[in-house]
């Protein structure tokens, strides 16, 4: 027998462009999507548990499929799916700074509802940008799969596979000549490598970076490790913490919808940037996900 939790989700929330967001053709292995539904598995220090999660009449349901979990993991999920869809957050500040600016008005409801959809497992987070730097999406996915397969753990349902994404453990002690077998770059294997590291030791973790002050300190704690520059510092802030100033700079989708919407002169146009994301103060990260939102 499943077991049900239900969340109230706050005013400003869809339910289908979050799933839309989650379901935009490519080959994620961590979720599947069908219908009405979302289903990912957890590994909650050792505990696995499938869950599927759908929404109704403002409520999202949270569906146990393979059994009643533990308090702690239950916890842990239910605050997973809060941050997952950013649940906490008030978009009515955004949606009237939207409506003051022409380039833009049209995204209260074109999108409608729509919120960040985060990556809430750092590792998770960090591992993705790592893999998705100078590459296209669907090679990126293609990457990640591999990487899922080869070290990550699996859970079976009805007859389907569902995957969870490699905990830093299962990666710290990989070569990286075994990870360049996957098509990842031999710099990639390494940063992969390293990152697993300070997770594995402790020298990196979300409650870490939580217990930073503000931004700043959290994107300089980020790029002091090898293999993170500036641009998958504040994604990975942006995607894990939401923090809302982060504005992935030369982001090509980024400034492909800047110059779409002649916001900006050209892809150079940094002053024009700047200026445009002055007008969004607090809600960066937001107004670059709402514009990456419009490129479909």
């Amino acid at each position: 027998m499943t077991t049900t939790i239900n969340i109230c989700h706050p005013h400003l929330f869809s339910w289908a462009e979050s799933l839309w967001y989650l379901n935009r053709g490519f080959d994620d292995c961590i979720y599947k999507i069908s219908g009405n539904t979302v289903r990912r598995a957890f590994d909650v220090e050792g505990e696995k548990i499938l869950t599927e999660i759908s929404c109704t009449d403002g409520t999202l349901m949270i569906n146990w499929l393979t059994g009643k979990p533990s308090d702690r993991t239950e916890a842990y999920i239910s605050s997973f799916v809060g941050v997952w869809f950013d649940l906490d957050t008030d978009l009515t500040p955004f949606y009237k700074l939207l409506a003051g600016h022409p380039a833009v008005a049209d995204m209260t409801a074109s999108y409608h509802g729509l919120r960040l959809v985060a990556m809430p497992d750092l590792f998770e987070t960090l591992s993705w940008a790592i893999i998705g730097q100078q590459i296209n999406l669907t090679f990126a996915y293609k990457l990640k799969r591999r990487l899922v397969e080869q070290y990550g753990s699996t859970l079976t349902f009805e007859g389907q596979t569902y995957h969870i994404f490699p905990k830093p453990g299962a990666l710290k002690n990989a070569s990286v000549v075994d990870l360049r077998e996957l098509q990842l770059s031999g710099s990639k294997a390494s940063y992969l490598v390293n990152i697993a590291e300070s997770f594995a030791d402790n020298r990196l973790s979300r409650e870490i970076l939580l217990a930073l002050p503000d931004f700043p300190p959290r994107q300089k704690y980020l790029t002091d490790i090898k293999g993170i520059g500036i641009w998958t510092a504040n994604y990975v802030l942006m995607k894990n913490l939401g923090e809302r100033a982060c504005i992935p700079y030369g982001d090509a989708g980024l400034l492909n919808a800047l110059v779409a919407r002649n916001i900006i002169a050209d892809k150079r146009d940094k002053a024009g940037l700047d200026a445009f994301f002055e007008l969004f103060k607090g809600w960066e990260a937001y107004m670059v996900f709402y514009l990456w939102r419009s490129l479909a």
